[in-house]
């Protein structure tokens, strides 16, 4: 993402033109073309990343950590681990392919890759063969052996770097073998330099994408590692780590900070557990960087792959919880297979984009259409369980009990509505809208477990699982009873929590100068003061 805005503002000749080219592509077509150099668009494209993520930290906007579903996260990293994967195969077979960017990459890498099958290096395939054996035996049958008699853990893979590098020197593979090796390691720190200021306007926009995927990037595979090693996270913490490396870095000709699953799954493999292992691995860097880089010059870089690779054994065995996701809740596989696909075909920024969408759309779906039922009394007992799931429920007869889940808002009044209508059996605007005769203060239904016609004397609605609602649900609610009002059938409201309660109140009293709701504690006492009025008649 950092590559395309590079490209965009960044010039690679020397013509300069205050600052900005003119460049004829067609006749009687001109088109501008900026004179600043690809490192500069960079670092500034770093910098206001930095700045986002510092203001993102003060006003605690982390919070869109919580768009981040156990689906999403699953599926994301389980796609990411594939993009790793394919990218690694090239080193694995000692193959050279174009570097391939934007979208639909990867299958633009599978075909180059498949072009270039037949000129693999098979010393690089039995080095990679070999590493990774080593690797795996070590993980599933000499780490748990030799975790039960020492507590420091054997470092495998510096043992295979170490290995890789001393074979490849002393036995010339690059040289004998075509074996690709790590290449020139430059040693040393770069010089502080100011990033060019009148870039940072340039380069706001495209730096607002980096910025959310970069910090759900880096969330999600905290949350991974939160959860395989038991430990909480503070993703406002986060956003401020972020934000100052980004700061920081961009005076040192730093890219956009963000999570390296590959690495991450290395540390994690070998041990790493706190802050420690990261002032470790700094350390080891900033050594390797200023002295001894040149020494691992010659290591193959198919070992790296291996390492890499078997690394990614945890990704992948992830994915089999879209098992469980399917068996719980379609949504949620709905929701992994639509980022997993989309991060694997298209991109991982627009696989992230597309779960997300998909995860609000779901929220969206489950608040418009929310659960509803009917109660029925379970005897002996006070309590009125779903109709629909308990058997031992009784409807009471006279009484339908109208269960809503969810919030009652602008957006379902309508669905709320039918609903009501359609499980209590009665639509009291049809019954005016024709004209039918109401005989003896009563209307007839038709009952859910017979054909038999019973007596329809009210309407309670269980307001418990009623988490919000608005003004547009509280007139609708009005509308409601004002329609069963008119056939004659009371209407009440129970379990009202107090933010729910309060709402209602404030509404009612401000459209109609007075409470016109009847509310009750409990679905028993409407009932006590339901036979009380029909008594009274």
């Amino acid at each position: 993402m950092t590559g395309k805005t590079v490209m965009t503002y960044s010039k690679p000749h020397d013509m300069h033109m205050n600052g900005t080219d003119l460049l004829s592509t067609h006749p009687g077509e001109v088109s501008f073309s900026y004179s600043f150099t690809p490192m500069q668009v960079a670092t500034a494209v770093t910098l206001v990343v930095g700045i986002y993520q510092i203001i993102m930290y003060i006003f605690h906007l982390g919070i869109i950590s919580t768009l981040l579903s156990e689906p999403l996260v699953n599926s994301f990293t389980t796609g990411a681990a594939v993009y790793v994967l394919i990218s690694q195969i090239k080193d694995l077979l000692g193959i050279k392919i174009p570097k391939h960017k934007g979208y639909f990459k990867l299958i633009y890498t599978l075909i180059s890759i498949s072009k270039e099958i037949q000129n693999i290096n098979i010393t690089a395939v039995i080095i990679s063969l070999v590493t990774m054996i080593g690797l795996v035996c070590n993980n599933e049958f000499l780490k748990p052996w030799a975790s039960k008699r020492c507590s420091i853990p054997i470092p495998i893979e510096l043992i295979a770097v170490v290995s890789g590098t001393l074979i490849s020197r002393y036995l010339c593979l690059p040289e004998k073998y075509n074996i690709q090796d790590v290449g020139n390691i430059p040693t040393g720190l770069p010089v502080p330099e100011v990033p060019t200021l009148e870039l940072l306007h340039l380069v706001a926009l495209d730096s607002i994408a980096i910025t959310m995927v970069s910090y759900t990037i880096t969330i999600s595979m905290a949350l991974i590692f939160a959860q395989k090693l038991n430990y909480k996270i503070n993703s406002n913490q986060e956003l401020l780590a972020m934000g100052l490396s980004n700061v920081f870095g961009s005076f040192f000709s730093c890219m956009p900070v963000s999570a390296s699953l590959s690495r991450s799954l290395i540390q994690q493999t070998v041990g790493g557990r706190t802050q420690i292992a990261s002032v470790v691995s700094c350390l080891i860097l900033l050594t390797i960087l200023l002295w001894i880089g040149p020494f691992f010059e010659p290591l193959p870089r198919c070992v790296l792959a291996s390492i890499i690779v078997v690394a990614l054994k945890g990704m992948f065995q992830q994915a089999s919880q879209l098992i469980k996701f399917w068996k719980l809740n379609k949504y949620d596989a709905l929701i992994w297979i639509v980022t997993f696909v989309m991060v694997v075909i298209v991109n991982i920024d627009v696989g992230l984009l597309f779960g997300i969408m998909v995860s609000l759309g779901v929220i969206l779906l489950q608040s418009i259409k929310p659960y509803t039922c009917l109660l029925g009394h379970i005897p002996n007992t006070d309590l009125y369980l779903d109709l629909s799931r308990y058997r031992s429920a009784i409807e009471i007869p006279e009484l339908k009990i109208f269960q809503y889940c969810g919030t009652l808002n602008f957006a379902n009044c309508n669905y709320f509505t039918s609903e009501l209508y359609r499980i209590v059996g009665v639509n009291p605007q049809k019954v005016i809208e024709h004209g039918q005769k109401i005989r003896e203060n009563s209307i007839y239904i038709d009952t859910q477990d017979s054909e038999d016609k019973q007596e329809l004397r009210c309407v309670i609605m269980d307001m418990s699982a009623l988490s919000y609602i608005d003004s547009s649900g509280v007139f609708t609610l009005h509308s409601i009873i004002k329609m069963f009002d008119q056939i004659d059938i009371h209407f009440y409201l129970v379990n009202c929590t107090s933010p729910v309660f309060e709402t209602i109140k404030k509404c009612d009293l401000y459209l109609h100068g007075k409470l016109t709701f009847k509310i009750f504690a409990t679905i028993q006492d409407a009932k006590m003061y339901l036979e009380k009025e029909l008594h009274s008649r």
